[in-house]
């Protein structure tokens, strides 16, 4: 009986968490996406040519020239894969960082650092394709409206590139780097300085200091990742000369980045990035703090 009630518990901590997760993924992309698809724009940006249209100079330049050139909409390009694919990865996000961390004797900031390194390699491998998607539609500059939807163009790369690493799995190693270190990072410092310092009593108090500490997390993950989110956006992108594959491995498409256009460019899109998954990080964890303590209390152990 012991094992059978311990089996029926763990599926309930499962269905809060992905309920949990989902709902934090979901609110966290409805409020944000427009800041992913303007950091796409400026990371498969090279240099700019005199009289172009679509070369941007900052976050809003970028967003009044797509408005204006593609339609407000377009700032959701590429909104589809992600919210499709924010349930479960929200799910594998906090689950496995909760499976990983019970590897471990007992919680330590180490703990919690290389709990998040693998949840978020985890995460990366499952979600890698909807990116490879995602990427190229945030890529196109056509008007929002004539623009290929997410079905149409995941089904032209899988027939014109395949489903491998050349295909809808090309740039999965940039992805793993990415998450890995952005996880390592998030969870392994909210984690680390919300265990350490004292709770406020007033929910209110409770949910700005999580606010915050998410922040910090999430912009310092930013700084430590973007060099391999470039990397992505440029193998996953489309490549300069048509047919021609410039950006192939993840450690390559840094040194070519780095050789070509100097080390700044490593950073391309980092005001989009940050402006996104500072507050994003943040927004996060208070819906799915709020959204699991409901749940939790809604169907309690029996």
């Amino acid at each position: 009986m012991g094992n059978e009630k311990k089996s029926a518990l763990s599926l309930k901590v499962v269905g809060i968490n992905l309920a949990s997760g989902g709902s934090a993924g979901f609110t966290e992309i409805c409020i944000m996406h427009p800041l992913d698809v303007v950091k796409t724009r400026f990371q498969i940006q090279t240099k700019g040519v005199t009289g172009d249209p679509n070369y941007y100079t900052s976050v809003y330049d970028c967003m009044r020239k797509m408005a204006r050139n593609e339609g407000i909409l377009s700032l959701y390009k590429g909104v589809i894969p992600p919210v499709l694919v924010e349930t479960p990865k929200r799910a594998v996000k906090f689950l496995t960082f909760e499976i990983y961390k019970q590897l471990f004797d007992k919680p330590s900031p180490a703990a919690f650092f290389l709990a998040g390194l693998g949840s978020g390699t985890t995460e990366a491998i499952l979600v890698n394709p909807f990116e490879v998607v995602k990427v190229a539609q945030q890529a196109n500059r056509a008007q929002h409206k004539i623009s290929p939807g997410t079905w149409a163009v995941a089904r032209e790369i899988a027939r014109t590139q395949g489903l491998g690493f050349r295909g809808l799995n090309k740039g999965v190693t940039a992805t793993i780097g990415r998450n890995g270190l952005f996880n390592m990072v998030y969870f392994g410092l909210f984690h680390s300085v919300n265990t350490q310092i004292e709770q406020p009593k007033e929910k209110w108090q409770q949910n700005v200091q999580k606010f915050f500490i998410g922040l910090v997390a999430g912009v310092l993950g930013c700084f430590v990742n973007i060099p391999f989110d470039v990397a992505k956006s440029r193998i996953q992108g489309p490549q300069p000369v048509p047919g021609e594959i410039k950006y192939c491995t993840t450690f390559g498409a840094i040194a070519t980045v780095y050789r070509g256009e100097g080390f700044l460019a490593l950073y391309k899109g980092i005001v989009p990035k940050v402006l996104r998954l500072g507050p994003g990080a943040g927004i996060m964890m208070i819906v799915y703090e709020n959204v699991h303590g409901y749940l939790t209390k809604r169907f309690p152990d029996e």
